[in-house]
């Protein structure tokens, strides 16, 4: 099943949530992200049903396997963009906002290149 650029950015910011917090909580994203807690609540519902996230009574939200594949595969497209972006002298502010919206248009194979090929560099 395709996952929805949305999608993929909730589960993005739940792996980085999880990576600085004892528990993720819908507040958490919501704060993060900007967004009303309503939105995050719709949006939790939507990844569990998608089985991408478990919640438990408490509110305590984790990725399952397949919602952690997702994020990661998102996560390092995000870190390798802004941060090539940045070395090629791209301001920080807008290197970041460039890796947002290529990590998700671009497909497997062509990240895997570039990613190949930025690894094959001298220096890098």
């Amino acid at each position: 099943m395709a996952t929805t650029e949305s999608a993929e950015n909730y589960l993005e910011t739940i792996l980085i949530l999880s990576k600085k917090l004892p528990v993720v909580r819908s507040v958490d994203i919501a704060n993060e992200l900007g967004f009303k807690k309503s939105s995050i609540s719709v949006a939790m519902k939507n990844l569990r049903s998608n089985h991408q996230i478990t919640v438990t009574s408490e509110g305590y939200i984790y990725l399952t396997d397949e919602g952690k594949a997702i994020a990661e595969m998102i996560y390092e497209r995000h870190e390798l963009f802004s941060e090539y972006l940045e070395k090629l002298g791209v301001p920080k502010e807008i290197a970041v906002e460039d890796a947002c919206r290529i990590e998700h248009v671009i497909s497997k194979e062509s990240f895997e290149a570039i990613k190949n090929h930025i690894h094959s560099m001298q220096g890098y």
